[in-house]
């Protein structure tokens, strides 16, 4: 499965910590991440990661991706004391809704989408793939 990776400043550590902690599992995936992300999360934890842009080219990156069907799962850890939410991240959670693509912004969501992803609850999303590319190519 394809996991895209998104944090904000304060939630970096966050994420490279709980990348640690379940790194068996994202080791049995495809990561993607926005830049700083990547690069914080990789040296943490010797993943590999495809890196995207950094900060909000990054985040469009993500946004694509999720538009193109490119990706099964979208952890955005925001911090949410601050209220300025960026527009580039409410895009990507907007596109989420619209392409029913799993999605965590508090390490809560991540910790119960892991563990769904271990036990094998998100391989529909493979069965959705199939079923589009054959619709596609018909």
């Amino acid at each position: 499965m394809n996991i895209a990776l998104i944090a904000n400043n304060t939630k970096k550590e966050l994420m490279a910590q709980f990348c640690i902690a379940y790194g068996g599992v994202f080791g049995k995936h495809t990561l993607f991440a926005t830049g700083s992300t990547g690069r914080i999360v990789s040296e943490a934890t010797g993943l590999n990661i495809q890196m995207l842009y950094s900060g909000q080219g990054g985040v469009e990156q993500v946004g694509s991706m999720v538009s193109c069907d490119e990706l099964d799962l979208v952890m955005l850890f925001r911090d949410g004391i601050d209220a300025r939410e960026k527009a580039e991240e409410h895009n990507v959670l907007r596109l989420c809704d619209v392409h029913n693509l799993p999605v965590a912004t508090n390490i809560a969501t991540a910790e119960a989408l892991v563990h769904a992803l271990e036990r094998g609850d998100l391989d529909w999303r493979e069965v959705y793939h199939a079923n589009r590319r054959k619709i596609e190519w018909s």
